[in-house]
């Protein structure tokens, strides 16, 4: 990797509690298939992170995004209770 000059742009910083991500990479950061995350979605004892709306659509398929660090939490605490009975 070359190293940066003095007079060049630091790359941008990305903060998790306010990037936001599309469903295919919720999928592949979970691992799971779409179907099962909008489940897990639905039940409340799954503690799994609901999307934000990016519109104001009501139409089924508007888009929505989760935040990707709700995201990495939720597996932080999967991993966490993986001694426990998690599933």
């Amino acid at each position: 990797m070359k190293p940066l000059r003095a007079d060049s742009v630091a790359p941008p910083q990305f903060d998790p509690a306010t990037t936001l991500i599309r469903i295919n990479d919720v999928v592949a950061i979970v691992g799971l298939a779409r179907p099962t995350i909008y489940k897990l979605m639905s039940q409340p004892e799954s503690d799994f992170p609901l999307p934000v709306k990016l519109s104001n659509s009501t139409a089924r398929g508007a888009p929505v995004a989760w935040v990707l660090g709700e995201v990495q939490e939720w597996i932080r605490t999967r991993i966490a209770a993986r001694g426990r009975n998690a599933a």
